[in-house]
């Protein structure tokens, strides 16, 4: 007969090899913003076609992921806190892959800006907006790992800055493409990929809610503050 220490022990050591392939495709896609946002500033297509071609890699390991915690549930049959553990894998794998997909698309719009005409400091202020987001990913899945619901706030909370940041972009935009009719079409690409960046944040902001949930037991209660004034303009990805 099978003690349930043994059983306890076997579903501890399967879950924290799962949360490693978390943490394993989190700083994947970490280093996409950061390739995208740099590749975006310094021209460089060799780096923007290496982001797209990562993230072949980064929705393997989602898969990974998900088969993994499938058959964790159906062998060890969790109940209570350790299927809302599981079950946060989830959650957390599919935003992840999410924000890797916007990391890519970023990397697609890079190449298309070389024959435009260029916007002046339009790619500084996306590089900036992305390291807003990626820090706030890699806080998250600190609070994701240490359990810790107080950085899980601090990281919901800070999404509003990043909204702040993408409305101050979006006017900018605005303002050149008024100024000259040249600037349209690559100020158009430029709030595409600064649409993703601000998806990116809330995609992170949903992990660390996830984080919040899996550490509190129920979800926040306040509404989370949505500083986007542009929220009825979805999308920009590019397929």
């Amino acid at each position: 007969m099978i003690s349930n220490t043994h059983i306890a022990s076997a579903f501890d050591r399967d879950l924290e090899t799962i949360q490693g392939l978390i943490m394993k495709m989190g700083g994947m896609v970490e280093e996409a913003i950061e390739n995208a946002s740099t590749a975006l500033l310094d021209s460089d297509l060799d780096l923007a076609n290496a982001t797209r071609r990562g993230d072949k890699a980064i929705d393997a390991l989602e898969l990974r992921v998900n088969e993994e915690a499938a058959r964790l549930i159906a062998l060890r049959q969790p109940i209570a806190t350790d299927l809302r553990t599981v079950l946060s894998v989830f959650r957390i794998s599919a935003a992840l892959e999410r924000v890797g997909d916007y990391a890519k698309n970023i990397a697609k719009r890079t190449e298309i800006l070389q024959e435009l005409h260029p916007v002046e400091g339009g790619t500084a202020s996306l590089k900036r907006m992305s390291k807003a987001v990626q820090t706030m990913l890699k806080d998250a899945l600190d609070a994701y790992i240490q359990r810790d619901s107080a950085l899980a706030y601090d990281v919901r909370a800070r999404d509003e800055e990043v909204d702040q940041m993408y409305n101050g972009l979006f006017r900018e935009y605005l303002t050149h493409m008024m100024e000259n009719p040249r600037n349209i079409t690559a100020c158009m690409h430029l709030h595409f990929m600064a649409k993703n960046i601000e998806r990116m944040g809330d995609l992170v902001t949903g992990i660390a809610e996830q984080v919040i949930y899996l550490v509190d037991g129920v979800l926040p209660d306040e509404d989370r503050t949505k500083a986007d004034i542009t929220s009825t303009t979805r999308g920009g990805t590019v397929k």
